[in-house]
């Protein structure tokens, strides 16, 4: 690891075709890790190439038939368009790789305490189903992982898209050793919301004061009431301004000082936490990747503390 230690799943999206329409919000997961190395906040050995996750770990999670048809290739027409992606071996494997390393993240944040996904934070797919881009829930499979393995008891989960979590939501509605916190627009995908343990619904056109003061609001009791030993952090930039699908008003150093915020209570009350990038639709990419490097930078800060 380079100086700030910083562990980095990647699985670059561009190693696998796409539909054409599919690559602009896709060329991100090429483009962070580059600009991450330009500017030298990484080296290379900081990214790490995750293996593929075991059935047996994604059956924690996920139904038995599902996986099935994933694998064969058997979804049918309607739930491809739930998904949006047309299947294929290739998107299915990818998804079997970066739920593997949100799993490699979880475990290096238990010594380190942060790391961090260049993908993940597929928070829309159920047991059965995949929705928006999702086929299977990386979070709650790592969650599921941690504690079938005893290696955490009380998990928080963050998820700060601007997309309500529905998948995750709905997957733990019984589960009270994971406490799901989502903070999402009101009138946005999904259109038919789940119940998080804590939903904090966005009214479109929120600006960066209100986002924050909410923020600063409702997560550290939380923390305190609930204590948890791990978390999970979603952090989607679709809240910024620019964002083309997202109807916030946060701007990017807004953004920035949420990321900032999140890492340094997880830190103060010493919660391991493993991030996912989630969405981001700025129809600049330069709005993206200033936005979810961020991210990377003010982890990096965490991490050299």
């Amino acid at each position: 690891m380079s100086r700030n230690g910083l562990y980095i799943a990647y699985d670059p999206i561009y190693s696998y075709p796409l539909p054409e329409g599919h690559r602009f919000p896709m060329i991100k997961y090429e483009l962070i890790p580059g600009q991450l190395l330009y500017e030298g906040l990484i080296r290379e050995e900081n990214l790490v190439a995750p293996a593929v996750c075991p059935d047996k770990v994604i059956l924690y999670t996920h139904d038995h038939d599902y996986l099935g048809r994933l694998h064969n290739q058997t979804l049918s027409a309607k739930e491809q368009r739930e998904i949006g992606f047309p299947q294929s071996p290739q998107l299915t494997l990818r998804e079997l790789i970066i739920t593997q390393g949100t799993i490699n993240c979880s475990l290096h944040a238990l010594s380190h305490g942060i790391a961090l996904n260049v993908a993940g934070g597929t928070h829309h797919a159920y047991a059965g189903k995949g929705e928006g881009f999702c086929l299977l829930n990386d979070f709650a499979v790592a969650a599921n992982y941690l504690l079938q393995e005893q290696l955490a008891s009380r998990i928080l989960i963050i998820d700060l898209d601007v997309h309500q979590g529905n998948g995750t939501a709905k997957l733990f509605e019984h589960e009270k050793r994971v406490f799901t916190f989502s903070m999402h627009g009101r009138h946005n995908y999904p259109f038919r919301k789940e119940i998080s343990d804590l939903d904090i619904p966005l009214e479109d056109g929120t600006d960066t004061i209100t986002y924050l003061d909410l923020l600063k609001k409702n997560l550290p009791p939380v923390i305190k009431s609930y204590q948890p030993d791990f978390a999970f952090y979603l952090s989607g930039v679709d809240i910024l301004a620019t964002d083309k699908f997202g109807k916030l008003k946060v701007s990017t150093e807004g953004c920035r000082e949420r990321d900032r915020f999140v890492f340094q209570i997880l830190h103060e009350n010493h919660i391991p936490c493993t991030v996912a990038m989630g969405g981001g639709y700025s129809p600049d990419i330069r709005d993206i990747i200033t936005a979810h490097c961020n991210t990377f930078r003010e982890a990096a800060m965490i991490s050299d503390n």
